[in-house]
C-alpha cells in the first residue's frame, strides 16, 4: 500500500522584499518556483520574472519603504496571484514617492529609464493603484489565460528589427568633417 500525499499548489504569494538589490533574486526564484509548481508555460514565468525584477528595481529606486523605515532599511511588498479565471497578475507595493510611475522616454545612451517601457511591451495590461496610507501599488496583467499554451507567446511588437544603411552606401558622409572642430 503506498501512502500519497496531495500537495496544494499555491496560486498566490505575497512577500516582504528589502528595499534594495538583495532581496529581488529571492524573489524571482519562489515566483518562478511556484508559478512552475502551477503549471505555467515557461514563456509567461520569463515575462513575469522580467516583469517583477522591472517593477521591484523602480520601488526601490523611485518609492520609499513600506511603514515608516529608511530607505534601504525597510521592505516593499511583493504579489502575485492566479485568479480563478486563469489571470496572472503581478503587483509590487511600497511606500509612495515623489513622482507617479509613468513610462520614461530615455535616451539612446541613458542607463536607465526602461523598465515600464519593458513591462507595457510585455504585459496585457498595467496601471498604478493609490491607498489611503501613502503606499503605490503598480499592478501587471501578465497572461490573460495562463492555461491557453497558444496565447502564452511574447507579443510580436516586443522589438522590430531596423535595417540601418552599410556606411559604404552613404558615399557623402565622411567622420573627418566630424572631428575637425575637436581640437
Amino acid at each position: 500500500m503506498a501512502l500519497v500525499v496531495a500537495q496544494e499548489v499555491p496560486t498566490s504569494s505575497s512577500m516582504a522584499v528589502p528595499h534594495g538589490p538583495a532581496g529581488v533574486g529571492e524573489a524571482r526564484h519562489r515566483m518562478r518556483d511556484q508559478l512552475r509548481s502551477s503549471g505555467v508555460a515557461e514563456s509567461v514565468i520569463d515575462d513575469a520574472v522580467l516583469i517583477l525584477s522591472e517593477l521591484l528595481s523602480n520601488a526601490c529606486r523611485h518609492g520609499r519603504p513600506l511603514g515608516d523605515a529608511l530607505a534601504g532599511d525597510g521592505d516593499v511588498r511583493a504579489a502575485w496571484r492566479i485568479d480563478p479565471f486563469g489571470r496572472l497578475t503581478v503587483e509590487v507595493t511600497d511606500g509612495g514617492g515623489p513622482t507617479r510611475p509613468v513610462p520614461a522616454t530615455p535616451s539612446v545612451t541613458a542607463h536607465g529609464g526602461r523598465g515600464l517601457n519593458i513591462i507595457t511591451a510585455l504585459a496585457k495590461d498595467w496601471g498604478v493603484r493609490d491607498d489611503a496610507r501613502g503606499e503605490v501599488t503598480v499592478w501587471v496583467v501578465v497572461q490573460e489565460d495562463v492555461g491557453d499554451t497558444t496565447a502564452a507567446r511574447r507579443r510580436d511588437d516586443f522589438a522590430t528589427r531596423v535595417a540601418s544603411p552599410t556606411v559604404s552606401a552613404t558615399p557623402d558622409l565622411d567622420f573627418a568633417d566630424a572631428f575637425d572642430d575637436l581640437d
